[in-house]
């Protein structure tokens, strides 16, 4: 059944690359206008199994975010503060729309990624993971997903955790079919309030002081 799921994921992912191919090619020219060079974001992160792949997203940050990380003092790497200066003002949009994540169908395309499944995590946080948190790994990560439909960046990781493991165990292409059906009616969403997660914190302090860790990941 999942095989067959998988291949559906696929199928439709190209299916919604052509009919939304007007509105990924004005984003792109929309931020190539905005902000420069630099149209996608690309980054590693951890698929099923913990194999790494090259995500893509539609950039909303500014070139040298990660500077800025440092200079307003952020603790958590991963983590945003209230008016992120670090945020382009069409990547303010395309976050609150979730239009930056369109770039990762081709990731389902080419069989990294499901329409539904748990976020991809970063390399250096994956490395540190519990043998309970690494259950999220046993399937494909999604562009949408039980735990962001429950609550998204309004909830911590530790309960992100929990979700992404019921939705392991009871996974079901009806649960999927109303996961993607939940994600349509709740896209264009308010900004979240700012949460600081103490987890990500916590394990990006592991991977500095157990950098054999991350060289594993």
């Amino acid at each position: 059944m999942r095989l067959i799921w998988n291949g559906l994921n696929r199928l439709t992912a190209l299916v919604m690359i052509i009919l939304l191919a007007p509105v990924i090619l004005a984003i792109a020219a929309w931020i190539r206008i905005a902000d420069g060079k630099g149209v996608l974001f690309v980054q590693d992160r951890a698929g099923k199994g913990g194999v790494p792949f090259r995500m893509l997203k539609f950039r909303s940050m500014v070139h040298n975010s990660v500077a800025m990380s440092a200079q307003l003092g952020i603790d958590d790497p991963f983590g945003l503060v209230e008016n992120d200066p670090r945020i382009t003002r069409c990547g303010r949009f395309l976050r609150r729309t979730s239009l930056d994540e369109l770039p990762q169908l081709l990731n389902v395309l080419a069989g990294h990624m499901n329409l539904v499944g748990p976020r991809p995590d970063v390399l250096p946080q994956v490395a540190c993971y519990s043998a309970d948190d690494a259950r999220r790994l046993e399937v494909k990560p999604g562009i949408t997903g039980w735990a962001q439909v429950n609550g998204r960046d309004d909830i911590d990781w530790a309960q992100r955790f929990v979700l992404d493991r019921w939705y392991v165990d009871n996974w079901s292409p009806l649960l999927d079919l109303k996961i993607m059906w939940r994600t349509a009616i709740s896209l264009n969403r308010d900004e979240p309030p700012v949460h600081v997660d103490q987890i990500n914190i916590g394990r990006q302090q592991a991977a500095v002081e157990q950098p054999e860790v991350s060289r594993a990941a």
